[in-house]
């Protein structure tokens, strides 16, 4: 067990670095097997194939950059204008700043990069667990509205910030603020007519 889960570390370690290098449409299994010191079959075994390792590579990369948002949004005392403008800068600087997040975004706005369907596509974990996390801090912040609203504003504030990061409009700090005024303007809206 120790051991599969030191090939995963190190496959994925691997194919990070390979993919922050060259971009994931450069990356096959035997580039990432040579990169891990393990073998091809042992990276088939541990992830299936391509698809399954970019899967695990972005889902590993979401995670981390989720505990950031989450570390950005506060608790329920932090300011929603605030908490989400600080969490929208720590996205779109993060984006910049790490080198596979980079690589993706950089080959999305070029029209190419396999992984970027990981990031953007819905029904997808990575999508899921953004919208999760924020409509559960959206209904700390406003706890009258229903469901459906709480759903709306997450999905808007997902969708804008992945639009944001592929084609940026503004510098980071710019884009994230002016962003996070039109979620708290959207919420505040859906809360008030009750749509």
């Amino acid at each position: 067990m120790a051991w599969r889960k030191e090939t995963r570390r190190q496959v994925l370690a691997a194919a990070h670095q390979l993919a922050s290098e060259a971009g994931w449409d450069n990356v096959s299994l035997a580039a990432v097997a040579e990169r891990a010191n393990v073998s091809r079959p042992s990276v088939y075994k541990a992830f299936g194939n391509r698809a399954g390792l970019g899967q695990a590579l972005v889902l590993q990369e979401t995670q981390q950059l989720l505990h950031g948002v989450a570390e950005q949004l506060g608790g329920p005392d932090a300011g929603l204008a605030a908490s989400l403008e600080r969490a929208m800068v720590f996205v779109l600087t993060e984006a910049e700043r790490n080198p596979l997040v980079k690589a993706v975004v950089a080959a999305a706005r070029h029209g190419s990069d396999s992984l970027l369907p990981y990031l953007t596509a819905r029904p997808d974990p990575v999508f899921d667990a953004a919208q999760e996390l924020l409509q559960a801090w959206f209904g700390v912040h406003y706890p009258h509205a229903s469901a459906e609203q709480l759903e709306l504003a997450a999905d808007v504030t997902v969708r804008m910030t992945i639009s944001h990061l592929i084609l940026p409009a503004w510098e980071p700090t710019l884009g994230a603020q002016k962003l996070s005024r039109i979620v708290v303007a959207v919420i505040t809206e859906l809360e008030i007519s009750g749509n």
